[in-house]
C-alpha cells in the first residue's frame, strides 16, 4: 500500500516527503484540505518545515489527496495513537525493541508477547511498525519492569529475531 501511495507522487520528492510525514505522524487531511490531528489544525508552514519543503508543496499535496478517492479515504481516516515509549523513562517503564529478519513473517508479535506473558511480565503497550511504511520495521513492547537476562537470551534465540535492545 505504501508503495502505491508513494507512486502517485513519484514525480515530486517534495510531495513524497509530505506524504511520508503525514503517515508517520498520523496526520489527517480534512475536507478543506487542511492538515489536522483530530480537530487541531496544523499550519502548512510547520508541516513544510518538518518535511523540509516549501509550504506550497504541502498545499499541492493536500489538493492531490482530496482529488484522489483512494487517497482521500486513507488520509481522512488516519489517526495517531499515543505512545508510552517517550514517557518510559519518566514513568519508570522499560522499552524492548525487537528487530526481526523478515517482518512479513506471521506470529512474531504473538510469540514475543507469549514469551513475556509466560514469564509473568506485563506488557503495557505494543507497537509494531508496518513493513510497508518503513525499511527496517521494529516491534516495540513497553513493560512495567526490566527484563531478566534469561528472558533476553530467550528472545535472542527466537529464529526470526535479529537483535533486541532495552531502553
Amino acid at each position: 500500500m505504501f508503495q502505491d501511495i508513494m507512486q502517485k507522487f513519484e514525480g515530486s520528492p517534495g510531495q513524497q516527503a509530505v506524504i511520508r510525514l503525514l503517515l508517520e505522524r498520523g496526520f489527517s487531511v480534512n475536507d478543506d484540505g487542511r492538515v489536522v490531528s483530530g480537530d487541531i489544525e496544523i499550519p502548512y508552514t510547520q508541516v513544510a518545515a518538518e518535511a523540509g519543503v516549501d509550504r506550497r508543496v504541502v498545499d499541492s499535496t493536500t489538493e492531490a489527496i482530496l482529488a484522489d478517492d483512494e487517497l482521500r479515504r486513507i488520509f481522512q481516516n488516519i489517526s495517531q495513537i499515543p505512545s508510552l515509549m517517550d514517557l518510559a523513562p519518566v514513568l519508570d517503564l522499560t522499552v524492548v525493541t525487537v528487530e526481526v529478519q523478515d517482518a512479513d513473517e506471521s506470529g512474531i508479535v504473538a510469540e514475543v508477547a507469549g514469551l513475556l506473558a509466560d514469564r509473568g511480565i506485563s506488557i503495557r503497550q505494543t507497537i509494531s511498525e508496518d513493513p510497508e511504511f518503513t525499511d527496517e520495521p521494529r516491534l516495540y513492547l513497553v513493560t512495567d519492569e526490566d527484563l531478566p537476562g534469561d528472558v533476553l537470551t530467550e528472545l535472542m534465540a527466537l529464529p526470526f529475531v535479529r537483535s533486541v535492545e532495552l531502553s
